[in-house]
C-alpha cells in the first residue's frame, strides 16, 4: 500500500484523470443545484417543475447519487433556473474549481 496523495477524493477513486475530472464538475453542479432547492425552499416537486424534470429525479439530485446524472442533464437543469457557472482550465491538471452564482 502507497501513501499516494491526491488533489480530491475523485482522483483517488476514478480510474483516468479524465473521469475524475468529469466527476469534480458533476458534483460541483450537483451542489449548487441542491444549495438552490433548499435556499430557495422548494418541495420536490416544486424543484422538479422548476428545473424541467422529474420528482424522482429530484430526490436523487438531493440524495447525490450522482452516478444517475451526466453532465449535459446537469447544465440543463442549471440552465432552467439561470444559474451561472463559470471554470477554468490550467496546464498541469489543475482544475480551480467551479464558481456559481445565482442571477
Amino acid at each position: 500500500m502507497t501513501n499516494e496523495r491526491f488533489s480530491s477524493v475523485w482522483d483517488a477513486i476514478e480510474d483516468t484523470p479524465t473521469e475524475a475530472e468529469n466527476m469534480k464538475l458533476r458534483s460541483v453542479l450537483m451542489m449548487a443545484l441542491k444549495e438552490y432547492i433548499e435556499r430557495e425552499g422548494l418541495t420536490r416537486d416544486e424543484a422538479a417543475e422548476r428545473l424541467g424534470v422529474t420528482q424522482p429525479c429530484i430526490s436523487d439530485l438531493m440524495r447525490g447519487k450522482i452516478d444517475l446524472f451526466g453532465l449535459d442533464n446537469l447544465i440543463d437543469m442549471r440552465s432552467a433556473i439561470d444559474l451561472h457557472v463559470e471554470a477554468r482550465v490550467a496546464e498541469n491538471h489543475v482544475l480551480t474549481p467551479l464558481r456559481y452564482a445565482a442571477g
